[in-house]
């Protein structure tokens, strides 16, 4: 098997990180895979926000969960609560996928879904763990989300387009088993 198909076999979504840093030519060279992704007419509709401040990834966390909390429905908030009680399980670094609707592409969620998917196989390349975090658009949610786009420079007229987690993993599991019965053969 190449490593391009043993990569894709053995990544697993990471929800555990020792929170140690992650070097900034490792980051630099997610970027870089990130960035290389195909787009539809090559619009590139996206712009990518590497943080890798871990005291910022943690008050992002805050921030969601502060959200959920102040929600009238506490389903989220609690499930959250027992699995730990943090929406970025102690990452170093968080790659915000930011869509760009004055792109004028039909195919920017698609677009974005690819790039990360791409962020998430290069780091497990490099020996890396992720997961890919949706829940990261909670924490812009809140009465301090301008304050923290602003602390972020998130450019004027983007949009959060998805959020991936990326660290040295504590623990280690098995990727999901897969259903041949998913695929429809013609």
């Amino acid at each position: 098997m190449n490593e391009v198909l043993r990569t894709i076999e053995q990544r697993f979504s990471c929800r555990d990180y020792d929170g140690r840093p992650v070097d900034k030519e490792t980051l630099q060279t997610i970027a870089k895979a990130a960035l290389q992704s195909p787009s539809a007419m090559n619009l590139q509709p996206w712009r990518l926000l590497v943080i890798a401040d871990k005291a910022m990834v943690d008050k992002l966390d805050c921030a969601a969960m502060d959200y959920m909390k102040s929600l009238p429905d506490k389903g989220l908030y609690n499930r959250i609560m027992e699995r730990g009680g943090k929406v970025f399980y102690n990452a170093p670094v968080l790659y915000l996928i930011l869509k760009d609707p004055a792109a004028g592409s039909n195919w920017t969620d698609v677009d974005c879904g690819i790039m990360t998917q791409n962020i998430c196989l290069a780091a497990a390349s490099l020996g890396l763990d992720s997961v890919i975090v949706a829940m990261a658009h909670l924490s812009f949610r809140g009465e301090d989300a301008d304050e923290l786009k602003a602390a972020l420079k998130w450019p004027e007229g983007l949009e959060f387009g998805m959020g991936v987690l990326v660290g040295h993993g504590i623990i280690k599991k098995e990727p999901h088993e897969i259903d041949w019965g998913k695929v429809i053969n013609y």
